[in-house]
């Protein structure tokens, strides 16, 4: 059967979505895999599979996915008339009015403070760090989003929590290359995701406020240098790794370097073509990057693992 549309669901698959689905939909469960970098402390540490490790790590991850969520549905109820005017964005259910903006509040609401409760009967500063995200990504949505410099700098401190908040909810150390590879490379994927979409929109940057002061050379700018920044300070913790767990035999950290390098100067292509606006898309979609990933992750885990 056909579906009908109209001026105010202009898309067949957005116009058959249901109520539920419509809050899913808003909540971008797809984006989930970001909160995956909250597993790079504990498995860095070789300790994921530490009795208490890996329970206190998924319940990080769950907290960040609930914590996201609300605030892409805060961010899309501040953005509904910029929505309503991007090409791509202009479906999504808050934009289109399939999902009104009390009910996606009331949603985010709700998914705040069960986040905050998880994060509460764990450790204290992994609560902290929650909040903190919370608090900094709420300031980006309502406000600072539209400040150049300021927008890259709070969503790759938001990529920067995420891969803290594993080592802090299972009380794990965190050495400080892991914190400069981390903070780097997240300002590395923000500012590609920014160069992605500046040249997505084209002409019609204008409808997006963060963009409108950005230009693609300052972009390549940060991204290139975030690129090198990233790869320098993984050597570092590499090295610092494989002395730490005594590569005497194959030095597998040393070796996780290069497919490391590799996936990184991938992604930069998909950058360079426009490509990156949706990171998560990239990670879905490049076959190639994912082997690459799979090979940098075999080679890690042994080293990791003393092998």
């Amino acid at each position: 059967m056909r579906v009908r549309t109209c001026a105010r669901y202009p898309h067949p698959r957005l116009a058959a979505v249901t109520p539920a689905g419509a809050v899913l939909r808003s909540m971008r469960p797809k984006q989930w895999t970001k909160n995956l970098l909250v597993v790079a402390a504990p498995l860095a540490a070789g300790d994921i599979g530490e009795p208490g490790v890996l329970g206190a790590t998924l319940l990080a991850f769950v907290a960040f996915c609930a914590a996201s969520s609300a605030i892409y549905l805060v961010n899309d109820c501040a953005d509904v008339e910029a929505d309503r005017l991007h090409p791509r964005k202009r479906f999504r259910p808050i934009a289109s009015g399939r999902l009104s903006v009390r009910t996606a509040l009331v949603v985010a609401a709700a998914l705040f403070a069960g986040s905050v409760a998880v994060a509460a009967a764990m450790r204290w500063e992994f609560a902290a760090l929650l909040g903190s995200y919370i608090a900094v990504m709420l300031l980006y949505a309502l406000w600072l989003k539209h400040e150049p410099v300021l927008d890259l700098t709070l969503i790759a401190g938001g990529f920067l929590m995420r891969a803290v908040a594993g080592g802090l909810a299972a009380d794990i150390p965190i050495s400080d290359s892991f914190l400069l590879v981390a903070g780097f490379g997240s300002l590395f994927i923000v500012a590609g995701k920014r160069y992605s979409e500046l040249h997505t929109l084209g002409s019609e940057a204008g409808t997006r406020r963060s963009l409108v002061r950005y230009t693609d050379t300052y972009l390549r700018f940060v991204w290139s240098i975030a690129a090198a920044a990233t790869i320098t300070a993984y050597c570092l913790w590499a090295f610092e790794g494989g002395a730490e767990a005594g590569d005497s035999g194959v030095p597998w950290h040393t070796l996780s370097i290069l497919p490391f390098v590799v996936g990184l100067l991938r992604y930069a292509v998909d950058i360079d073509a426009g490509q990156a606006a949706e990171p998560e898309d990239i990670v879905w979609g490049d076959r190639v990057l994912q082997g690459v990933g799979v090979v940098w992750i075999v080679v890690l885990s042994l080293g990791v693992l003393g092998v």
